[in-house]
């Protein structure tokens, strides 16, 4: 390369050759790294959900000889640290031993006082037990672990080790703790006075055992049944006296109706709020007496929950009563729920309705035990297995052996934190197994499929995720919040796409350079304003407002663009110089002040407007009080009829009417053209009411669909609030791809006699679409991550549900809710970063759709 006066060729300086590859290699690597963050982010996220999907796990086992009749045993417990395991027998007997090792510890037992045990219960925790005796009575016992924390100075000297942490005296277990510390566990018995139940005396043959409201004043309910068919729902408070601290009980005692004449009842069940008493057949039947009234109790229902020929082996609920487990001799294992019915066959109108089935075991179910923590719950067989369940999930967690395989357990027992399992086989072998049950209650059917929720007529998508008590069933489906996710993101897009895209047509093609240098900063500083402040001013300002202003509200969408084209129309009245005249910022200024008359006369006509379409009271016409469809059905498709009317007529007539237009001079032929819009909006009035009216006719109506009851903080606050937030980032880069566009092809087209609106339309519009599409999609990024829009302004409500009257939770807000709730580890915790897995997802997956669309997008406006 030579210079103009022939100097020579000219050398490029080498610091910059440098600067050059410095910045080459800069950016090279820059990108490198981005990649690698977010290839980082997304293998850290996938790190902490995959524990999520794993099933239980087996940390330590033992088993040896249990030194005592495992025929005679009827109650067996734990307590909460897996130390000390307790067997009570039927003869009063209680034998305690360490649970890991096996050694047999010294302790008292229950004094019967000769009485004979004909049946026995244990609550839901397993240290509270009721035994039923021969002579009528029954009485109540509990087995207490005392748990004390000393020192390990005070700890006895001499004690016999029986592992690497536990040592014991006889007696008692001392537990090597951290902190220096003796955890030492004993155990104690209490056993109460008999309660004469059965008035002839009979032996109790059927009885079950529940415990509530602890405190001074605990009550005991119990339902049993005497050998002479006699059935009785008891229900036993216990009062201390504070002057002599004597407790006493009072017996609230309900005759239950009878049985059927020869039905035989293996298992009877009472429910913990003391209204449903089941009694089971072997066969399979199910008696329920309903106690709702005590004074009048009464068998409202009869119903076979096996299959013809299947026995039932195994009966008994889950933490809160509500779900019924029942196991079949064919290994079969089903859930049961309570559920008001308008089919129902009982006189109650309830019914007992089977709502989950679980993969069958390889034999017959022969036992039961249930988490006093969760649903979770375990089954033994007759062949020995033993498995491990969650009622809500349906995952089958563990599956375990005992060290004699073929031989039925007897009796099993669930540690209180679901961390250690203890089963004693008929031939006197012990298991017991450390476990580790991380996450029982999530499954991809729980994440993303429909559940059958306790209390709920159907299965459901629902997010809940925490509860008052342990009986609390977590509900943890994503799929509500991915549907807010979208529902947000849609109206914001709705809102925001239109203003944007028209306002980055007009500043590019029609508002003049020097106007054009104003406009623009002040739409990227508004980019710029925190989501919180843009969150809270929907919240306590917009929300409040837009509730008593609906109307006037509603009105807007409509009123402002009709004030804009109408005044477009009465432009082209002015005569040319004063045209020229206000060009510019006075015409920018002009398009201000009929925006601002439009939304004073939508906030006048709002009650008027209120009262034509909606007999005066629009939250009323939403929960259908008042009101017909038709009007609101037209507000609905007359955009839509307008734009149909309008191609339409266009299509048709638009050459023809051009032509005849020219032959008139300004202002004539402006208003012509004005007569001719407003012939087109009287015309699509028309066909929009007309339609309105025939799908009024078909039963059509938009209530409890698309609208709905009205709740102050809202999808509609959402997508006005958030739209205003993206609107800045599409017009900037919109109106960035429309300036893009090369001049020649507005020269080119203007040339050709198309009009600027034309060109804009069908040249440049075009051309630039690649960069207008990706403005679109970052805007919807932004959507799809907001956070303090949608938790401030959206009433944080996770339903699927298409009212935009009505709140919703995106995936976003719902870690900024949850988040400060949920356990390090925990199920919740791991759950959020699913969840912002799956918003990764969602972004990655449009994301890449929309550069595959902006690439095809390119490709043609480069043929142009």
């Amino acid at each position: 390369m030579t210079n103009s006066a022939g100097a020579g060729p000219k050398k490029t300086r080498r610091w910059v050759l440098i600067v050059d590859r410095i910045a080459d290699r800069t950016i090279t690597i820059g990108g490198a790294l981005v990649i690698a963050a977010v290839l980082g982010m997304m293998i850290f996220l996938v790190y902490e959900v995959l524990p999520l999907f794993q099933g239980g796990s087996v940390e330590s086992s033992s088993n040896y000889a249990y030194e005592g009749k495992p025929e005679e045993t009827l109650g067996l417990t734990i307590d909460d640290y897996k130390t000390i395991a307790v067997a009570v027998s039927r003869d009063g007997t209680v034998k305690a031993w360490h649970a890991k090792s096996g050694f047999p510890l010294n302790i008292p037992s229950f004094d019967f006082r000769g009485k004979t045990v004909t049946s026995v219960a244990q609550t839901l925790d397993t240290t509270n037990i009721a035994f039923g005796f021969s002579d009528g009575a029954v009485r109540f016992g509990k087995i207490v672990f005392k748990s004390e924390l000393l020192p390990s100075d005070q700890a006895p000297l001499e004690l016999k080790e029986l592992n690497t942490q536990d040592r014991t005296d006889g007696s008692s277990v001392f537990s090597m703790i951290s902190g220096k510390q003796v955890r030492k566990i004993s155990v104690q018995l209490q056993l109460d006075e008999p309660i004469a139940v059965s008035e002839a005396g009979s032996p109790i043959v059927a009885l079950d055992y529940r415990l509530t409201d602890f405190g001074e004043r605990p009550k005991r309910i119990f339902a049993t049944l005497d050998s002479q068919g006699a059935a009785s729902l008891n229900i036993a408070e216990s009062k201390l006296n504070l002057f002599t601290r004597k407790v006493k009980t009072d017996v609230t005692k309900t005759a239950l109706p009878a049985l059927p004449a020869g039905a035989t009842v293996s298992r009877v069940l009472v429910a913990e709020s003391a209204d449903q008493v089941y009694f089971a057949e072997k066969g399979g039947r199910i008696y329920r007496v309903s106690v709702r009234d005590l004074d009048h109790p009464a068998l409202v229902e009869t119903q076979d929950v096996m299959p013809s020929g299947v026995e039932l082996t195994a009966l008994g609920f889950l933490i809160g009563d509500m779900s019924l487990v029942a196991g079949g001799s064919d290994g079969s294992l089903s859930i049961f729920f309570l559920l008001e019915t308008k089919d129902a066959s009982s006189s109650d109108g309830f019914s007992l309705v089977k709502t989950r089935n679980f993969q069958p075991q390889t034999s017959a179910v022969t036992g039961l035990t249930a988490s006093v923590r969760g649903k979770t719950f375990v089954t033994s067989d007759a062949g020995g297995g033993i498995w491990v369940r969650h009622g809500t999930s349906q995952r089958t967690l563990l599956r375990l052996k005992t060290a004699e395989q073929v031989v039925s357990p007897h009796g099993l027992v669930l540690a209180s934190r679901q961390n250690g399992l203890l089963v004693i086989d008929k031939v006197g072998r012990v298991d017991f197994w450390d476990i580790d049950l991380p996450h029982p209650e999530v499954s991809l059917d729980t994440l993303f499929g429909k559940v059958w929720y306790e209390g709920y007529p159907e299965p459901t998508y629902t997010w809940q995720s925490s509860g008052a008590t342990d009986a609390f069933e977590p509900k943890l489906s994503l799929v509500p919040l991915i549907f807010g996710t979208l529902k947000a993101t849609f109206y914001s897009l709705l809102f925001a796409v239109p203003i944007a895209l028209l306002a980055a047509i007009y500043t590019s093609e029609f508002l003049p350079q020097s106007a054009r240098g104003k406009v623009k900063p002040v739409m990227e500083v508004m980019a710029s304003i925190p989501s919180v402040v843009l969150g809270f001013i929907a919240a306590l300002v917009l929300a409040p407002f837009v509730e008593t202003w609906i109307a006037s509200v509603m009105l807007v969408f409509v009123g402002v663009p009709f004030g804009l084209v109408l005044a477009a129309y009465l432009w082209q009245l002015l005569p040319p110089h004063m045209v020229l005249r206000f060009h510019g910022l006075t015409k920018f200024f002009l398009m201000f002040v009929v925006v601002g008359a439009a939304l004073y006369l939508a906030y006048k006509a709002g009650p008027s407007f209120e009262k034509i379409f909606f007999d005066g009271n629009f939250q009323a016409w939403l929960n259908r009080d008042t009101g017909r469809s038709a009007p609101f059905i037209f507000l609905l498709t007359l955009p839509g009829m307008a734009v149909i009317v309008s191609f339409g007529a266009s299509r048709f007539f638009g050459q023809r009417f051009g032509i005849y237009l020219r032959s008139f001079r300004m202002p004539y032929s402006g208003l012509l053209d004005l007569m001719r819009w407003v012939a087109l909006l009287i015309a699509a009035a028309l066909l929009s009411y007309g339609l309105a009216l025939f799908l009024e006719a078909l039963g059509a109506d938009p209530r409890g669909e698309v609208v709905g009851t009205y709740v102050q903080r809202n999808t509609f606050i959402v997508g006005f609030a958030m739209g205003f937030a993206v609107i800045p980032i599409i017009y900037t880069l919109a109106e960035d791809a429309l300036n893009a566009v090369p001049d020649h092809l507005r020269a080119a087209s203007l040339g050709c006699g198309a009009t600027p609106w034309q060109t804009a339309m069908w040249v440049i519009l075009p051309t630039a679409l690649s960069g207008v599409f990706s403005a679109i999609m970052i805007g919807m990024g932004r959507a799809v991550g907001e956070t303090m829009i949608v938790v401030m302004s959206a009433g944080n409500t996770p339903l699927i549900d298409l009212n935009i009257f009505n709140g919703l939770r995106a995936l976003s807000a719902n870690i900024a809710v949850e988040l400060p709730e949920a356990p390090k580890d925990g199920t919740l915790y791991r759950v959020l970063f699913l969840t912002g897995l799956v918003l990764f997802g969602m972004t990655f997956v449009i994301n890449t759709v929309a550069e595959l669309v902006r690439l095809r997008f390119r490709k043609r406006a480069m043929q142009l």
